[in-house]
């Protein structure tokens, strides 16, 4: 263990370079491929089993475990960014320090995980379980965890067969996310005949019948315990000032800490949207009828990892060690995933420090990520015996 502390306290200027190398390839939303063959080349120089891409894009690299019970431990790391295909990433080094969009949400969580897979095989040492180290496509906005979902859903990662699983997001050592945060979005249209202000007046109205759509909605009555919120984040529609229009649309972002909440929540947006357009259409015929789509665009399943479960303690008994003072959060990660399935999982920054996270002034700082590497190998090798 102190060979393996001494590698990750003596190759820090490997770690950032790593860093620096993955920030400059870029991964926009669905365009992840290149930074993940960048990520499986790294995992066959550090000696891992099988580095591979599967179907939706995730790298996968492995080692094998000296038990014989087929039991596992995940190390993840989401690969993509928010930023869209041909923005400009230009990185800047000074010292410890890195600037570029996406240099720290999640260049330090990949980072950490390439350190991490390195310092165990540079010291030899062997856990009882597999242990999975997966570079994931998907975490970011419209991407909906479907690197994740594919993991759980497609990889044979057999429930019963994850002892635990790690997800490192960001930079930071002290925090780490056992409460997942669900949310659902949803875009409604509502689409009508059109014409002009004139001489078809009278004719319904999309963006009208949108707006008292989301009036009634917002008449919903909220929870405080649990917490639960209401978003309309976007709203379009129309071509002139003098045009009737003929759609309307809107985004509408609903989270809870409890699922039964969201369920009610969507029940509610249809009621609201299907009473508007209903009272609009009587008589109106078929060529002169409004109608409405609702599609569900985002799906994050909520869950919380059990106060009295075996990686809560391991995650408060490494803590202790390193004299962490942890700081339990709520947060929707890659770990929703695994959360909302009884797995037990946990979301932890990959050390140092950033800022400016999700835009173009975007930094990560390298000082101090020695103790939030300690703390990511610690735990992950707690967890895997």
């Amino acid at each position: 263990m102190h060979q393996a502390f001494q590698w990750l306290h003596l190759q820090e200027q490997r770690i950032l370079q790593w860093q620096a190398e993955m920030v400059a390839v870029p991964a926009p939303p669905f365009g992840e491929k290149p930074r993940a063959e960048w990520l499986c080349e790294r995992f066959r120089e550090l000696g891992l089993e099988n580095p591979r891409l599967d179907d939706v894009g995730n790298a996968i690299g492995a080692q094998r475990g000296t038990g014989t019970s087929g039991r596992r431990v995940l190390l993840s790391a989401h690969i993509d960014t928010v930023f869209p295909p041909a923005t400009p990433i230009a990185v800047r080094r000074e010292g410890t320090r890195l600037s570029a969009p996406g240099a720290c949400d999640n260049a330090a969580g990949v980072a950490a995980m390439l350190a991490i897979a390195a310092a165990i095989r540079q010291a030899g040492i062997t856990t009882a379980c597999d242990l999975v180290f997966v570079g994931n496509v998907g975490e970011e906005g419209d991407g909906d965890l479907r690197g994740m979902r594919h993991i759980y859903r497609a990889e044979a990662m057999e429930k019963s067969a994850i002892a635990a699983h790690i997800v490192l997001d960001g930079a930071g050592h002290e925090s780490a996310v056992t409460h997942a945060l669900g949310s659902q979005r949803h875009l409604v249209t509502i689409t009508g005949p059109g014409g002009h202000s004139w001489t078809d007046a009278g004719r319904p109205n999309p963006i009208v019948l949108l707006s008292r759509a989301i009036q009634r909605f917002s008449m919903v009555t909220l929870p405080d315990i649990p917490r639960t919120t209401m978003n309309v984040g976007t709203i379009d529609g129309g071509t002139s000032v003098n045009a009737i229009p003929e759609r309307a649309a809107a985004r509408f972002d609903l989270r809870s800490t409890d699922p039964e909440q969201l369920i009610r929540l969507e029940v509610e947006l249809h009621r609201a949207v299907e009473d508007v357009v209903l009272e609009a259409n009587p008589g109106r015929g078929e060529a002169g009828a409004v109608r409405f789509t609702i599609d569900k665009i985002g799906d994050r399943p909520a869950g919380r990892l059990p106060a009295g479960s075996e990686l809560m303690a391991l995650v408060e008994a490494v803590d202790r060690h390193l004299a962490i003072r942890t700081e339990m959060r709520l947060a929707s990660t890659d770990a929703n995933i695994p959360l909302s399935l009884g797995v037990p999982a946990v979301s932890i920054g990959g050390g140092g420090e950033g800022g400016g996270i999700h835009t173009y002034g975007e930094w990560y700082d390298a000082r101090g990520r020695d103790l939030g590497l300690k703390r990511i190998l610690l735990l992950l090798l707690a967890a895997a015996g």
